[in-house]
Formats: structure tokens, sequence, C-alpha cells
């Protein structure tokens, strides 16, 4: 299995691949082009967007979705710098719909990679097993979003606080993203069969048995593939 360092330094592997490095290198330029044209504040949203952008390449997530967090974490950091969230009614719920959804499903990944939990979403076992496995993952994406939520309404209340009253804080805004998260999550959830099949460390993993089979059979090992794995009786 490889590590995160040959993870995320690979090369890209087909044209989606290409298009999410596209989306971190228009990343880390933001950050330049925030640091001459804007202040503080927007250097720290455009910073926490590039972050997002490199801890799905780092995880070697499915192109799909590896290209989906990047764009919706630099989409939501611009719209902050352009304050397209107090212009455009509704438009701050959606952001919290999807970024919210997306980045709980990282976090699941996150979990499962550093053995916190069992592989996300994919129900290994048959019957009421399998169906525990596959609920269980949706209710812990739900959580960890429900708990992105908080902390991200932590995070504006802070700012309105003590950097910059300009930041809209408010009850009803607040339930209403926490809840528009919380949907978002249990969506993210759902799709997490989806997400994260045909990850990086899938396909190798997928490689490396394959590889394994093939070599058993060629040395005469492997029990399938030569003689159906029946015992060979030599008669005298």
């Amino acid at each position: 299995m490889p590590t995160v360092a040959e993870t995320f330094l690979r090369r890209p592997h087909g044209v989606l691949e290409y298009v999410a490095d596209a989306v971190r290198v228009i990343a880390a330029l933001s950050v330049v082009v925030v640091g001459v044209g804007w202040g503080v504040v927007e250097i720290a949203v455009l910073m926490l967007a590039l972050l997002g952008t490199l801890v799905p390449r780092m995880l070697g997530l499915r192109a799909t979705f590896d290209l989906m967090v990047g764009v919706a974490a630099l989409g939501a950091a611009w719209s902050s710098v352009f304050e397209l969230y107090t212009r455009i009614a509704g438009y701050d719920t959606v952001v919290h719909f999807v970024l919210n959804g997306l980045l709980a499903a990282v976090f699941v990944v996150l979990a499962h990679r550093a053995g916190w939990i069992v592989s996300p979403g994919r129900g290994d076992g048959r019957g009421g097993a399998g169906r525990s496995a596959r609920v269980g993952s949706v209710l812990l994406t739900v959580a960890f979003g429900l708990a992105a939520g908080t902390l991200w309404e932590m995070g504006e209340w802070a700012g309105h606080t003590l950097v910059d009253s300009a930041i809209f804080v408010g009850y009803d805004d607040t339930i209403g993203d926490l809840a528009a998260g919380g949907l978002g999550s249990l969506l993210a959830g759902l799709a997490l069969p989806f997400l994260v099949g045909g990850d990086v460390r899938g396909r190798a993993a997928r490689a490396s048995s394959s590889g394994a089979g093939a070599g058993a059979g060629a040395d005469g090992h492997g029990g399938d593939a030569v003689g159906h794995g029946r015992p060979r009786v030599h008669h005298r």
C-alpha cells in the first residue's frame, strides 16, 4: 500500500485527476492574489481552501470526489471574499449543504485510514451485518458533518466578534446552516460507496492482489488456476 507521500506525489491518472490538480494550482495562486489585493481574513480563508484541495490528493481519493471537494472549497472561499453569502439570498445554505457534506465524507475516510472505524460505506458483510455497516457509515458521516458544521459556525462567530463585525451571524442563520450541513452529510453518507470507490489505494490493492494471483497461477501453487484445486493422483 502506498504511503501518504507517495500518494500525494504520484503522477495524475486520467483527465479528472489533471483537472483536480489544476484546481489545486488555482487555489495556491489564489492565496497569492488575495495577499496582494485583500487582507488577513481573506488570506486565511483561501489558505483553508488550499488545504481542502490538498487533503483529497494526500488520501488518494477517487478523482470525481477529489474534484468535487476542490471546486466546492475554492468556490466557497472566493464567495466569502466577494461577499456573495450576504448578497445572494439562500446562497449560504447551498454552500453549507454541499461543502459540509463533502467534508464530512472526507473526515470519514480519514477516520478509516487512522483505524478508528471499519471500511466506510462498503458493507463487506451480507445480510444484517452488511446493512448495519452501511447504516453505521451513514450515521458517522452525519455525525462528522454536524460536528464540522458546529465548528464552522463557531468560527463565524469568532470572526464576527474578534475580527470583522461585517461577518454575518444570527440564530436563524446558524440553525439553518447546521440543518443544511446535516442534510448534505446525510446525502454524502448515502453516496459513500460511490465516493470512496476507485480511489488510488483501492486500485493499488486490486493490482497487488491481481499480481499475486497471477504469480500463484504461474508457479503452479494456485489451486483454482491449475487442476481446479483437485489433488493429482499418480497411478502406478
